[in-house]
């Protein structure tokens, strides 16, 4: 019978997803008090807080001459 070899992989992203995470919760608490307070408003809000990333990187970019 042959012995088989396990490899283990042992990933240590938690700190940096936390991180994320409590991005995401601020980002979300302050687009979504910005917004009217309808049902569509909020939705835009989380939708925004999602890519607002996006739009740091992208003005980034256009100071450094990129």
């Amino acid at each position: 019978m042959a012995e088989t070899s396990r490899t283990q992989v042992i990933q240590r992203a938690a700190p940096s997803g936390f991180f994320f995470l409590l991005c995401y919760i601020g980002a979300a608490i302050y687009f979504v008090s910005r917004s009217d307070g309808s049902f569509w408003g909020v939705i835009l809000g989380l939708l925004e807080a999602i890519v607002w990333p996006v739009y740091v990187v992208y003005h980034v970019l256009v100071l450094l001459g990129a």
